[in-house]
C-alpha cells in the first residue's frame, strides 16, 4: 500500500517539476516537454494551457489540440532540421515554444523571437499557405537580433529606388501580405515593404524555401533582389561561413 501511494504521488508532482524547470529556464509558464532529443539539439515544447508574457503580460497565446500539435510539429521539425547544431549556437537558437493564436497587444503575430532566452514562440494555427516559410523568416530575426551590428538597416535601404520608403514600423502599414509577388519589382512580397528588417527577413525565408533554381531566375530578372540576396548571402556568412542556402 505504501509503495502505491508513493508512486501515485510521484505521478501527481512529475508534471509541475516539469512544467516549473521549463519556467526556468525560458520564463515561459504553463509549457510541457514535447521533443528534446533532437539531432540538432532544439528542444521542443507546447503550452499546456493558456499563457501570458511581457511586463504588461500584453503577450498571449493558447493552448493547441493535439492533433493539430502532432501535425505542425511534424512541418516545424523538417524546416528547422535544416540548421545544424553549429548554427542555432551561433544565432543562439535554443528553445522552440508551440501554441497558437498567439498575439501582441491584441494583434497577432506568426512567432516572437527572443535571442536572450534562447526562445522562439511560433503560432502553429497561422496561415497555413505561408506556415512554413514563416518559420525561416522568424529564424531570421532571432538572427537579426543576435547580430544588429552586421546588419545595417541604412545599407540595405540604398538597394531600393531612391523615392521608395518604407514604414515607421511593421505594424504602422497595411502592407501585411504574404503571398509572392509573380513580379517582384525589388521585393518578394507585400508585407517586406514595411520595413527593412521585415524585407530581410522576407528574403531570408524565400532564399530558404524557394528552390535554387527559382531564386537564381529572379536573381536575373531583378537587379534588386539580386543585391538584396547577395547582401543576405554574405552576412549569413560572417556568422558561419559553411551554411548553404
Amino acid at each position: 500500500m505504501n509503495l502505491l501511494r508513493a508512486i501515485l504521488l510521484l505521478i501527481v508532482f512529475i508534471t509541475p517539476i516539469k512544467a516549473n524547470t521549463i519556467y526556468d529556464i525560458i520564463k515561459i509558464p504553463n509549457l510541457e516537454i514535447y521533443e528534446i532529443n533532437t539531432k540538432n539539439k532544439l528542444k521542443y515544447f507546447y503550452a499546456a494551457s493558456p499563457f501570458r508574457l511581457g511586463t504588461k503580460k500584453n503577450i498571449v497565446c493558447s493552448n493547441p489540440k493535439k492533433k493539430d500539435l502532432e501535425r505542425k510539429y511534424k512541418i516545424i521539425y523538417k524546416n528547422l532540421s535544416k540548421y545544424s547544431k553549429n548554427y542555432l549556437k551561433k544565432i543562439n537558437l535554443k528553445y522552440i515554444v508551440m501554441c497558437e493564436n498567439l498575439s501582441i497587444s491584441e494583434l497577432y503575430t506568426a512567432g516572437i523571437p527572443d535571442n536572450i532566452m534562447k526562445t522562439l514562440i511560433l503560432d502553429i494555427k497561422f496561415n497555413e499557405d505561408y506556415f512554413e516559410r514563416v518559420i525561416h523568416h522568424e529564424v531570421f530575426h532571432i538572427i537579426n537580433l543576435q547580430y544588429k551590428e552586421i546588419f545595417n538597416d541604412e545599407e540595405w535601404i540604398k538597394f531600393n529606388n531612391s523615392k521608395f520608403k518604407y514604414a515607421e514600423c511593421s505594424t504602422c502599414t497595411k502592407k501585411i501580405r504574404l503571398d509572392t509577388y509573380d513580379n517582384t519589382k525589388g521585393f518578394f512580397t507585400e508585407y517586406s515593404m514595411s520595413t527593412a528588417q521585415e524585407d530581410m527577413a522576407e528574403v531570408y525565408s524565400h532564399m530558404i524555401f524557394l528552390n535554387k533554381e527559382k531564386i537564381n531566375q529572379i536573381r536575373k530578372l531583378d537587379p534588386i533582389l539580386n543585391n538584396k540576396i547577395s547582401y543576405i548571402e554574405n552576412m549569413i556568412k560572417k556568422i558561419d561561413n559553411s551554411f548553404t542556402f
